[in-house]
């Protein structure tokens, strides 16, 4: 798994990349509410904001990671968008983008990295 900056995780399949927000950022929202996803069939450009997730404290925007086309939502998050502070690294993922550059993949950190940015 790759993470970004923003809290967001990555994980690579091919070149189909499953995203997500980490434990610590859904800890950081609190009580997910609401969440909205984009179309599939929808094309992305890195830095697009393509969810919006809404918590009892805030509202947030969910940024594509890399350039591609949205291939999968999780329906799921929008009957349940609680499953976000239950299992963000798992059942609540947003969003699988087949990748049109697969090396943009490479500039975000591994675990390691991402644990010592939270630290």
């Amino acid at each position: 798994m790759k993470y970004t900056e923003e809290h967001e995780w990555l994980r690579a399949e091919g070149d189909t990349v499953t995203v997500g927000i980490t434990e610590h950022a859904a800890t950081q929202l609190g009580d997910v509410v609401f969440v909205e996803l984009p179309e599939a069939g929808t094309t992305v450009a890195k830095d697009d904001e393509i969810v919006v997730i809404e918590s009892v404290k805030a509202a947030s925007d969910i940024m594509a990671p890399i350039d591609g086309e949205i291939v999968e939502v999780n329906d799921a998050l929008a009957d349940n968008p609680g499953l976000v502070n239950e299992d963000p690294l798992g059942e609540a993922w947003f969003f699988k983008v087949k990748a049109s550059d697969p090396s943009q993949m490479d500039d975000y950190m591994d675990e390691d990295a991402y644990n010592e940015l939270i630290g």
